[in-house]
């Protein structure tokens, strides 16, 4: 599933009915979650943060900028922050399952609509600017609303969208800017001191300010300048990091408070190993560390893949283990425990349909066995799949780990997570193919009153029918992947598991011909004969591989047995 974030700034920071009002919009839009809404009183500014689905946070961006436009009047705003809109910046930031490219085409989109439909001018900015000028917001946003007349009549600054004169509405909403931009993550990282001095120290080695170059001394003597006039700088190890030291009197420490403004260039878990470093060249010791607000769940995999590597352990684990190896290696629970469930930012939004791969064995076995015809045998099909790569998962590891063999750990990690992808993919599919069954019985259910809806009706029977087509044959494609890293662990393996590998491809050939049956059922209902006989061809073609892949398999477990 695809997640952005959508972190709009407002120009209303006291009246708390106008607030919730604007908020409210967001709450009307199904698949968005509201995070956090943190008024300013001071600022005259609230930062509101949502997350969801592209389309439905664009929808909801769009409902609270709109709203924002009824209930602000920038002709009497008074605020101490910059700002030149009633919503003065609405960023989008990728979260899971989606680029940066994605991103910045659907702020243009929002954009444009917010431009077209509200007239209020939109300057597009960071990832999404039109021109190197407008990657910094403070450019954008120079002059700010006590400007924006003036500055609407300079060809330079025209709006990306939207009205580029202040009259009709512009004098009440103001301007807009819209972004993609990269998340920001806020860190801090805990020190065996309460020196601010000290830790400040580590921060300045790694931010990318660094530090003032000094003559003579390094911390007392003057400050070398550039021709200039302005103040040299020695550069950190990191770009897009900042930090600064700090004493917190509630913990009794010193902390590195750090924000990663580009998680991709700049990893959490390099951050923490290189303070780590720093420190202890300074006498100084890291004694854990502690996450400010949400984050992407690839933050923590990331981090856990990469002590698990060198530790020159399998990563072919649960997201879970992966997530609790980064949480013990960083000591995210060191001043208090680590919710994960209340920190990574996907555990925020609502399960679509995963009931069944969450019900425990018994009971998803005895809802199979009930009068409800769902989950039937593509979903059993699908199970049967994530079984046999569960144990092909488990064979990698077993090898992995396997005393003798710790020259061989990272091919068998690799296979393993090529294993543990399928798992988890065919996880997925127990319930879609569920879904895909409830959506054929809804469709059916729809009215056929009139020509019309007799229309409607048979269309959206026959898009489900096909969605119960390419459901089955993904879990067809899916198990049948299974056998490369079946046979290999075969050939490989920890022969201690050489039975467990003969399972796997049992379970494997069994959820390919299981699911092929699946589709070929569905197949007789579908009007569209070209798709069926090239879906057919292709699970046959499948179906007869699995049983070849299986045999040879087997005979390669016999032998060693």
């Amino acid at each position: 599933m695809q997640i952005i974030e959508c972190v709009p700034n407002i120009s209303e920071g006291q009246d708390q009915t106008t607030i919730q009002s604007i908020c409210e919009e967001v709450n009307k839009v199904e698949g968005v979650k509201l995070l956090n809404v943190d008024p300013g009183k001071a600022t005259n500014r609230t930062v509101i943060t949502f997350i969801g689905a592209p389309e439905a946070v664009l929808e909801a961006a769009f409902k609270l900028i709109q709203k924002a436009k009824e209930c602000i009047d920038m002709t009497k705003h008074i605020g101490e922050h910059p700002r030149m809109g009633a919503v003065d910046v609405c960023p989008l930031i990728p979260i899971a399952n989606i680029s940066m490219e994605e991103t910045v085409k659907l702020a243009h989109k929002l954009a444009k609509k917010v431009g077209d439909i509200l007239d209020i001018p939109v300057y597009c900015y960071e990832n999404a600017a039109t021109s190197e000028p407008r990657k910094n917001l403070a450019n954008c946003r120079s002059g700010e609303y006590e400007g924006l007349e003036e500055k609407l009549k300079d060809p330079q600054w025209k709006p990306d969208y939207g009205p580029s004169v202040f009259e009709k509405s512009v004098p009440k909403s103001g301007a807009t800017a819209i972004a993609a931009r990269d998340f920001l993550v806020a860190y801090n990282i805990n020190l065996n001191t309460t020196s601010t001095r000290r830790a400040n120290a580590v921060a300045f080695d790694l931010r990318e300010a660094g530090r003032l170059k000094r003559k003579g001394n390094k911390l007392t003597g003057a400050v070398e300048k550039d021709a200039q006039g302005e103040p040299i700088r020695i550069a950190g190890h990191f770009k897009n990091l900042k930090g600064i030291g700090w004493f917190i009197k509630d913990y009794g420490i010193a902390q590195i408070s750090y924000n990663l403004t580009n998680i991709q260039t700049t990893p959490l878990h390099k951050v923490f190993e290189k303070t780590c470093e720093r420190a202890e060249i300074r006498g100084l010791r890291v004694t854990g560390s502690e996450l400010v607000g949400l984050v992407p769940k690839k933050v923590l995999l990331d981090a856990g893949v990469y002590f698990l590597r060198k530790q020159q352990r399998s990563t072919a684990l649960a997201d879970s283990e992966i997530i609790r190896m980064a949480v013990k290696t960083l000591g995210l629970d060191q001043l208090k425990p680590f919710i994960a469930e209340e920190q990574i930012l996907e555990s925020f939004l609502d399960k679509e349909a995963s009931e069944l791969v969450d019900m425990s064995l018994s009971d998803f076995s005895y809802e199979t066995a009930s009068e409800s015809p769902a989950p039937g045998g593509g979903s059993i099909a699908a199970y049967c799949g994530a079984l046999g790569a569960a144990l092909v998962t488990m064979s990698a590891n077993l090898s992995a780990h396997k005393r003798g063999w710790d020259d061989k750990w990272e091919i068998f990690s690799n296979w393993g997570t090529k294993s543990i992808s399928n798992q988890k993919k065919l996880l997925s599919l127990v319930d879609k193919d569920a879904q895909s069954f409830n959506l054929i019985m809804a469709a059916f259910k729809l009215p056929k009153n009139t020509l019309e809806e007799k229309t409607i009706r048979l269309n959206a029977i026959q898009a489900a029918t096909k969605k119960a087509i390419e459901i089955p044959l993904e879990v067809m494609e899916t198990a049948f992947n299974c056998f490369e890293s079946i046979k290999k662990m075969a050939e490989i393996g920890n022969p201690n598991a050489i039975t467990d590998v003969g399972v796997a491809a049992l379970c494997a050939r069994t959820a390919v011909i299981a699911a092929f049956l699946n589709l070929k059922i569905n197949c007789k209902s579908l009007d569209d004969k070209d798709f069926v006989k090239k879906a057919i061809v292709k699970g046959q073609n499948m179906v007869d591989k699995a049983i070849v892949y299986e045999a040879e398999v087997l005979k390669a477990v016999h032998k060693k047995l």
